[in-house]
């Protein structure tokens, strides 16, 4: 298991890296079988740190969570204990996901993009209809079932994921709606 430890404009000290490598080894050998890499950042807003942590498991799927407190050890204890929740919480789906697949999930390449946002919303007519790109970066997109999708997005807590339906090969959408419920696109392969 590779662990990247760093700080945003803090240092990070020898027993903060122990104990981040000791706590989520303990949580990660009960619940994810085999992780391959851990990234956890540090950084401070105002009084209060923040510690985020990514966990990519063999399985090709992501677990990610965030927190924040007055204290850098309690971020990570926070955030340590949100990531236990959500590997708890979906234990039995990814030992399923894991045994049901024997090669981790493939991931197509894909480009994405930042738009600018519109600066003047009472303006009678747009010089041009074309947004302005301010960043393009690099992204993945997975091909798993609906219901690893759905898992996936929850795991990362993204509003949305979209992804490679394996059932038909298409691009397919999942996203929370605002009533909690989640909402699938699957466009139909018009020939």
């Amino acid at each position: 298991m590779r662990y990247q430890i760093s700080g945003r404009q803090i240092d990070i000290g020898e027993a903060l890296q122990t104990h981040v490598q000791d706590e989520m080894n303990e949580v990660l050998a009960k619940y994810a079988g085999r992780p391959t890499d851990a990234n956890v950042i540090f950084s401070k807003s105002a009084h209060e740190f923040i510690c985020e942590a990514i966990v990519h498991l063999s399985t090709g799927l992501t677990a990610q969570a965030k927190a924040h407190s007055t204290e850098i050890y309690s971020a990570f204890d926070k955030c340590n204990e949100k990531l236990d929740k959500q590997l708890r919480r979906y234990k039995r789906r990814l030992k399923d996901h894991h045994r049901d697949r024997p090669e981790p999930v493939e991931l197509s390449g894909a480009s994405s993009y930042i738009l600018a946002a519109s600066e003047d919303l009472d303006e009678a007519e747009p010089e041009s209809l074309q947004p302005m790109i301010i960043a393009e970066m690099e992204t993945t997109v997975p091909s798993v079932s609906v219901g690893e999708a759905v898992m996936q997005m929850e795991l990362v807590g993204a509003p949305v994921l979209v992804f490679r339906n394996e059932r038909n090969n298409g691009i397919n959408v999942v996203y929370r709606r605002e009533d909690g419920n989640i909402g699938w696109i699957d466009p139909k392969n018009m020939t």
